[in-house]
């Protein structure tokens, strides 16, 4: 088997290199004999792409064995992520020679779209209305805010959106706030609909608008923030995070890399807490309103979610219409008893 193995390799590395297409253009930081210089990377082409895509046969292969149904889903993702990344490096390359600062923020306005088109209709099951445009627009704000704090004051860049720096930050701390944000409105929802027989108590009881709010708020923020947490505690022991990763792969200082990863931890977990607790909040006030009564028809469920969903028994609609009918008759009694 190991030989086998073996000669497989060999076969490999020949078509490598005597294929001129897989070979890598001759670029600086090599030395005569060839070999690269100490502290530089040789340079990657497609054919290193390929090759490294390669090893996603594995998660092909176990989906069609254990009929997983990822097959098609991981297709997609490798596609996207390399036509992205090569849009992405050909859009950063403009950028970079003309260092404008309307490029950069234009860029971020960019990002902070794509990011709520992620929520809203990739990642979430359900929606609200205005999820997009809040979640557009408070992941900006947070995101932007941030940048420029950590930016001019912990890693001492002037300007603080010097686009070399600044983008690549932002892209990281866009990414992160995907996921808190997604996994808050999310929580904030499941919530609502899991405990609308004591959001209804509560109402009956007078309780107001905030008093509904807080407990759901605060539920939701724990989950959206608890990846955060989770990573920066174990970055170090178990992982080695990707910036500090990135920074020493391009030659630089061991200990300045740290700091900049941690620099970068805290940066990542305040965007992530501010963009949750605006989104997360925002929600609940449009599933609650002034009044305030439980507004859950207000949430759209999508098409994905509405073909998993089974329809509910008769014995579950009929107590629904009780329960219904049971705190229309509290509410009017508590209305009548108020004004007399």
């Amino acid at each position: 088997m190991s030989a086998f193995v073996a000669s497989g390799l060999t076969f490999a590395q020949s078509i490598y290199n005597n294929n001129p297409w897989m070979a890598a253009p001759a670029a600086g930081g090599m030395m005569e004999d060839g070999r690269p210089e100490q502290g530089s990377s040789p340079p990657l082409t497609l054919g290193n792409v390929g090759i490294g895509a390669l090893m996603l046969l594995f998660n092909a292969g176990l989906s069609a064995w254990l009929n997983l149904g990822l097959t098609r889903g991981l297709a997609i993702a490798a596609v996207r992520c390399v036509v992205q990344l090569t849009v992405l490096s050909m859009v950063l390359n403009y950028i970079f020679l003309y260092q404008s600062a309307a490029l950069v923020f234009g860029m971020t306005v960019a990002m902070s779209m794509l990011a709520a088109v992620e929520v809203t209709y990739w990642r979430a099951k359900r929606s609200f209305p205005g999820m997009f445009q809040s979640t557009m627009w408070f992941v900006l704000a947070s995101v932007v805010c941030v940048a420029l704090f950590g930016n001019a004051y912990s890693l001492n860049m002037r300007p603080a959106y010097t686009a070399e720096k600044f983008i690549p930050i932002i892209g990281m701390l866009f990414g992160n706030c995907v996921i808190g944000v997604s996994i808050g409105l999310a929580a904030v929802m499941e919530s609502l609909e899991t405990h609308r027989d004591r959001m209804e108590a509560m109402m009956c009881f007078g309780a107001s608008r905030w008093e509904l709010i807080q407990p759901v708020t605060v539920g939701a923020l724990k989950a959206a923030l608890l990846p955060s947490i989770t990573n920066m505690g174990i970055t170090g022991l178990i992982s080695i995070p990707g910036a500090m990763t990135g920074w020493v792969l391009g030659g630089a200082n061991v200990l300045d890399a740290a700091r900049y990863q941690q620099i970068i931890f805290f940066m990542l977990t305040a965007s992530s807490a501010i963009a949750a607790l605006l989104c997360v909040v925002y929600c609940a006030s449009v599933l609650i309103d002034h009044t305030p009564v439980l507004r859950l028809d207000r949430i759209t469920t999508s098409r994905s979610a509405r073909q998993n969903h089974q329809p509910p028994s008769s014995s579950a609609v009929s107590r629904s219409s009780t329960r219904t009918s049971l705190f229309t008759t509290i509410s009017s009694r508590i209305g009548l008893r108020r004004r007399s």
